[in-house]
């Protein structure tokens, strides 16, 4: 009778002790899962951020190749902004001084020193007719229009290559990369043939 009481405590001490067991193991597993994730490694994303570098560069131009660190780009995008914008400006100043010498020929007609604004056109302008004034004015008046949309292009490129820079920070290009040419029997193609094999790692 003692055997058998004495069998009994030992399976109700066994079945206590392996119900036990397996309740404590996922608890250390789940800590342990939790503590990973909160420790992420996001410093490269904080050190060269595609979406910080576009919106410098959309702020200012040059901005972003700054943050990048590409600083040989700088004389680049200066060079095509300035230039665009000193054309814009260039071709503004034309197109006005067209629109007001075909004004000035409009209202002198026929052309006499007391009309309002002959007096202060240029003589070339009193050589030319009227249309001819009119047609240079037009043509300008689009090149002002080239040039802003030049000047725009320009300015969104710069965004795109500062956030295309920022992207590739984190390309690794490590000489563990490489690129083999392998000829024989392909197991994907399952022909044979000439295959390109990529290496990453080690």
């Amino acid at each position: 009778m003692k055997v058998f009481y004495l069998l009994i405590f030992l399976f109700f001490l066994t079945t206590a002790y392996s119900q036990d067991q397996p309740v404590q193991k996922p608890v250390a597993e789940k800590d342990s899962v939790k503590s990973k994730k909160v420790e992420p490694d996001t410093s490269a994303k904080k050190i060269h951020s595609p979406r910080v570098a576009a919106i410098r560069s959309a702020i200012f131009p040059g901005l972003g190749q700054i943050y990048n660190k590409k600083y040989w780009k700088l004389p680049i995008v200066y060079a095509g902004i300035g230039i665009t914008g000193y054309v814009f400006f260039d071709n503004i100043k034309t197109y006005k001084e067209y629109r007001f010498a075909y004004k000035a020929r409009i209202d002198a007609q026929p052309p006499t020193k007391d009309s309002t604004g002959y007096d202060q056109l240029k003589d070339i302008y009193k050589t030319l007719s009227p249309n001819t004034i009119r047609a240079a004015r037009d043509e300008f008046r689009r090149y002002v229009d080239y040039s802003v949309l030049v000047f725009l292009l320009l300015w969104g490129l710069n965004v795109v290559d500062a956030s295309v820079d920022a992207h590739l920070k984190s390309f690794d290009v490590s000489p563990d990369l490489s690129l083999h040419i392998k000829p024989g029997y392909s197991e994907m193609a399952r022909t044979n043939g000439v295959s390109l094999v990529l290496k990453i790692g080690r």
